[in-house]
């Protein structure tokens, strides 16, 4: 990957940036675009399991930004984040944010049936009780998860980075599909800037990972069409509203999201699909196959975070990235 252009130089006395073991790549690309070194961490595992962290470096009255998705292994990434958290807490550091660039539990946001769990919530308080003065979040799953947090959350999109790379594609006929009615104000504002119609894909979800497909709303025959949505886990929503769209008489279909979960049999149904091309940001690593697959792309949204956080930094507005 080519090297991240710095944004501008940042003098590294105040503002330090260090990373778990999620995706340290993504970390890596933030601080190059800042043009500073990321912190140096100590993170082991004992043999049981339990987490050991320190700061090998002081960390007093500094402004410290963690970096961690809390993608798989879920409850090992969240539990690390949580340790960093309460280590910088602790080492008087001055003000803490949270960067996940993926929201681990975010889709579990509300209580739709009898005796579950709000986790996304729990996830939120957990952060909180850490320490956290700062949330920045990467498409969220539901935007009011917002509001389960008391301190301030950043909540910036893909979009912008999407768009840059579909817009000089200039594909014909371009309709903007969402996968289900949920996503339909997140496909809506995609298609707007991309001056495209919305199609709708209604869907039934009987469990957990696994739905079927109802009925496609708008005209998509011979048309190319775009399914975006926020992650794909295993990729069945995808596969068979692609296949929906089709029947349907689309031309083409390929589709974007900005989380690549990719859990279970997903990379091996994107490669036997009729979808063209998906499309991911690197907020979640690729696991090894999805990075041989044909039909799987990745951008990078390390410039994207490296602005939100210099401006946080710097306390100038950031409204600029929220579209």
């Amino acid at each position: 990957m080519a090297a991240v252009k710095p944004i501008r130089a940042l003098t590294p006395d105040r503002l330090k940036i260090f990373s778990g073991t999620a995706n340290p790549c993504l970390s890596k690309e933030i601080c190059a675009s800042l043009g500073l070194k990321l912190g140096d961490l100590m993170l082991e595992t004992f043999s049981d399991g339990e987490v050991y962290l320190q700061f090998q470096e002081n960390v007093r009255g500094a402004d410290l930004f963690l970096i961690q998705p809390t993608c798989r292994p879920v409850d090992h990434h969240l539990m690390e984040l949580l340790l960093m958290i309460d280590a910088a807490k602790r080492a008087s550091a001055d003000r803490i944010t949270a960067v996940l660039p993926y929201y681990g539990y975010g889709r579990q946001d509300r209580k739709d049936k009898p005796r579950v769990a709000i986790s996304a919530k729990l996830v939120a308080s957990l952060l909180e009780c850490a320490g956290a003065d700062r949330i920045m979040a990467l498409d969220l799953h539901a935007a009011q998860i917002q509001g389960f947090f008391d301190v301030p959350v950043d909540h910036l999109f893909s979009a912008p980075v999407m768009i840059e790379y579909f817009k000089p594609l200039e594909i014909p006929d371009l309709t903007v599909v969402s996968p289900d009615p949920g996503g339909v104000e997140r496909a809506r504002a995609f298609g707007k800037r991309m001056n495209a119609p919305l199609a709708i894909i209604d869907k039934r979800r009987e469990k957990p990972n696994v739905a079927e497909v109802m009925n496609v709303v708008g005209a998509v025959e011979g048309r190319n069409c775009l399914m975006v949505d926020d992650l794909i886990d295993t990729a069945g929503t995808l596969v068979k509203g692609a296949e929906a769209l089709l029947l349907k008489g689309a031309r083409s279909v390929s589709a974007c999201a900005t989380h690549a979960v990719l859990s279970g049999p997903a990379v091996e149904r994107i490669e036997a699909s009729p979808l063209k091309e998906v499309v991911f940001t690197n907020s979640i690593p690729l696991s090894d196959e999805a990075r041989r697959s044909s039909k799987i792309k990745s951008l990078s949204v390390a410039p994207l975070l490296a602005r939100a956080i210099q401006s946080i930094h710097e306390e100038t507005s950031v409204s600029s990235l929220f579209v």
